[in-house]
């Protein structure tokens, strides 16, 4: 029998190179998106077409019902899902003066209740049965802070948080919970970048080369197996050397 994921944000960028990367390791793949349904079905057929197997499922993960309902069709309709990737997630460059509490709760409902939410409906299942594994993409940011990121680097911080107490607190019953801190990564989050700041950051990478999501994937595939299983609580950051 397959072991299924449960991949956020996959319509694109990390979570999409998630989809193929597990898809090809025969991973039954349920891929979430939100506004993205185009992506999502175009990568979902590109996966069937290689042999692999997909469902899209369409939620806002910044509320809780809407969470709920998607559970409750992957419960129905699958059953135990061994991984979760808690992928979702949005920026916002801004001075920090320039901020609003609106900014604020946006991009904390996205990039930090949406997890909660999503690790609150599947681990009863996981302590359940005491196996599981759940992968939070959190930042580089998170871990040094970005001008004009203010938002964001918070709300990875709190992943980092989030992912180090979680795992203390249901290691005895069989699942891991880490993260990933990827570095600079060729996602949409770099498109309001011109070609001087590109440079720029790649004059702080020591090897000089901007990294791809699938850099980030087959560190995730790696934790989701069993192989991995003595790693929890950890924070891998995939960033050649970026900020170090």
């Amino acid at each position: 029998m397959k072991k299924i994921v449960l991949i956020t944000g996959a319509a694109k960028g990390i979570g999409a190179a998630c989809c193929k990367v597990f898809s090809k390791d025969s991973y039954f793949v349920l891929m979430h998106y939100f506004k993205s349904e185009e992506k999502a079905i175009k990568l979902c057929s590109e996966i069937k077409n290689f042999g692999g197997e997909c469902e899209i499922l369409k939620a806002d993960l910044s509320k809780e019902e809407e969470v709920e309902k998607m559970f409750f069709k992957i419960e129905k309709n699958y059953g135990f899902v061994d991984v979760l990737i808690n992928n979702a997630a949005v920026a916002q460059q801004k001075l920090f003066l320039d901020t609003s509490l609106k900014d604020w709760s946006e991009i904390f409902s996205v990039n930090l209740f949406s997890m909660f939410f999503c690790c609150k409906k599947i681990l009863p299942n996981m302590i359940k049965y005491k196996k599981g594994k759940i992968i939070n993409i959190s930042s580089v940011w998170g871990e040094v802070g970005a001008s004009m990121e203010t938002i964001y680097s918070s709300s990875k911080a709190a992943v980092i948080g989030f992912t180090k107490a979680l795992a203390k607190e249901v290691a005895l019953s069989g699942v891991n919970v880490n993260a990933i801190a990827p570095g600079v990564v060729k996602t949409d989050m770099l498109n309001g970048l011109n070609e001087e700041e590109i440079t720029l950051l790649k004059e702080q990478i020591p090897s000089g080369i901007i990294g791809d999501p699938l850099d980030v994937a087959n560190v995730a595939l790696f934790l989701a197996d069993e192989k991995s299983s003595y790693i929890n609580g950890e924070i891998i950051d995939v960033g050649s050397g970026f900020c170090r």
